[in-house]
């Protein structure tokens, strides 16, 4: 087949398959988990049964492949929170913040069904270690230049920061998780 050809269908492929994907999100924070058949998602996305049917087997699969998604978008988000800044404490902080701004995104769609099976496989636990190891060098990176503590691992700083900044997910306002943000960098200052 010509070249135009194929990448006309494989445009049109991703095209289908996110709307698949977006469908479903909809739908689940539409209805909950439970809620949430391959029928209901095939009529959002606006396209037959058989053809959802040829990209995902069921919903479960199009959850996991939804929540990958999720995580690259995430993971992209803090790389580029990381590279738009040169001073190793300002990237620590922008970092810091554009994770507290992503738990505090997903407050609304924190239904405990969704979580919980979202938080059964190894692409979480992957995406956690990649996570950590991202802060943990720039705390370490922060800590050789002198501004931030060297006292405590980076990996344990690390840990602090992440389980700290996941309370914006709680939080009301933008300006609270600001102030959250303030707080938890102020733990990682060196003692005077």
């Amino acid at each position: 087949m010509p070249r135009l050809w194929n990448e006309t269908i494989d445009a049109h492929r991703r095209e289908v398959h996110g709307a698949i994907l977006d469908a479903t999100a909809a739908l689940v924070a539409e209805h909950g988990l439970l809620g949430v058949t391959m029928s209901r998602i095939a009529e959002k996305a606006g396209i037959g049964r058989a053809t959802l049917y040829k990209y995902f087997s069921d919903v479960k699969a199009i959850l996991g492949a939804w929540h990958e998604r999720q995580v690259a978008v995430h993971l992209r988000r803090l790389a580029d929170a990381r590279d738009g800044v040169r001073d190793a404490d300002q990237r620590l902080e922008a970092v810091l913040a554009a994770f507290a701004g992503i738990c505090h995104e997903a407050r609304p769609h924190d239904d405990p069904e969704l979580v919980s099976f979202m938080h059964q496989d190894d692409q979480v636990l992957r995406a956690q270690r990649h996570l950590h190891e991202l802060v943990a060098e720039l705390v370490a990176e922060g800590a050789r230049a002198g501004r931030i503590r060297d006292d405590v691992s980076p990996d344990e700083l690390a840990d602090y920061c992440l389980h700290a900044l996941t309370a914006a997910s709680r939080l009301s306002s933008e300006s609270a998780v600001r102030r959250l943000v303030a707080v938890t960098l102020a733990g990682l200052r060196p003692a005077s």
